[in-house]
């Protein structure tokens, strides 16, 4: 792609978001998201292969879809109470059709069918934007929506997000699809504890970011898309496997890593709400990501693919990829777990 349309494309997924970051009214956060959608579009489709071209066309109808859902509540609620105040979402049809709306644009279950499909026929580097930028300006809003929410509906997003992004992995043989219902059940967690705790979503939210980054960069660096190809990866670069295998831990939420923060955060906080049957069901849909997070990890270290000599490889060249940004993400991701009380303490 032309580095300069490279460029207006980039800032205008940059302009999409801070639009709707900045805003207060419901025409001026829709124009945001629309950019935002406009902007990814060319870049899903750039490889003109036909995957990537269906996987367009597929994300481009849900997020229409979910934008004139938007739309058609933010105008709902002016006619009913003369407010285009996102904080002023007061009438309960207006604001439960904005959450669903905005649910379908993250990708939370049961609305969620898209996100695995369109991810599979994406590069990593495209589906990393999808994965992490793309949720900014809907959680946004989502955050200012949820308060005049039904709190049962959130409940329910939540728990069904976690339990379909855990069992709908286990039976994936394509890392991306795994990585889409890793997305899923991870944006089960930030909803589930939004109605108690929004803080510890926007913690969440971050951790999240930087823990799904190392996993797309370090899967982009070992140029794997599938589980068999997972096998190959140690004889060619054992420390890239090595901090890959604990950044998919860390995304199972496993202690000392990063990942068991915000888990162990919301669970806590589950508890002091008196809600011990929701962190019981949270705890153990945790277990069947984790599931499948083991595996990944198994065919990357445990297991050696059947054309590896055993000798040392002379052709473990230097790689030409940019290596910086999975550095700081991988220590991010591996090792924020101590600085757990400061991190709390900033985002309160």
């Amino acid at each position: 792609m032309n580095p300069y349309v490279l460029m207006i494309l980039l800032s205008s997924l940059g302009l999409g978001t801070t639009l709707t970051f900045a805003s207060s009214h419901w025409l001026l956060a829709w124009m945001g998201l629309e950019i935002n959608t406009m902007a990814i579009l060319p870049l899903m489709a750039q490889q003109h292969h036909p995957r990537a071209v269906e996987a367009t066309t597929k994300y481009f109808l849900t997020q229409a879809t979910a934008a004139a859902m938007i739309l058609f509540a933010a105008t709902t609620n002016a006619w009913m109470t003369g407010e285009w105040d996102i904080n002023n979402l007061s009438h309960p049809i207006a604001s439960t059709m904005t959450l669903t709306a905005l649910a379908l644009k993250v990708g939370l279950a049961p609305m969620h069918f898209w996100m695995p499909e369109v991810l599979q026929g994406l590069d990593l580097t495209t589906g990393l934007i999808l994965s992490t930028w793309q949720k900014l300006a809907p959680f946004a809003l989502i955050i200012q929506v949820a308060p005049n929410t039904n709190p049962a509906l959130l409940t329910a997003l939540g728990l069904s997000s976690t339990l379909i992004g855990g069992w709908g992995g286990l039976n994936q043989t394509q890392l991306r699809k795994i990585l889409a219902y890793s997305s899923i059940a991870h944006m089960g967690w930030m909803i589930i504890i939004l109605q108690y705790a929004p803080q510890l979503t926007l913690v969440t939210l971050g951790l999240y970011i930087f823990m799904t980054s190392t996993a797309f960069l370090s899967l982009k660096m070992a140029s794997a898309t599938k589980i068999n190809s997972l096998t190959a990866t140690w004889s060619k670069s054992p420390i890239l496997t090595a901090t890959t295998a604990m950044a998919l831990l860390s995304l199972g939420g496993l202690p000392p890593l990063t990942g068991f923060m915000p888990k162990w955060l919301i669970l806590q906080e589950l508890a002091k709400q008196d809600l011990p049957a929701t962190a019981t069901i949270m705890a153990l849909a945790a277990l069947l990501s984790l599931y499948f997070y083991l595996r990944l990890c198994y065919a990357m270290t445990l297991t050696i693919s059947p054309s590896t000599a055993n000798a040392t490889t002379p052709w473990r060249t230097q790689t030409t990829q940019l290596t910086l940004a999975l550095a700081l993400f991988t220590t991010t991701a591996l090792g924020l777990l101590p600085i757990a009380p400061s991190i709390l303490a900033l985002a309160t």
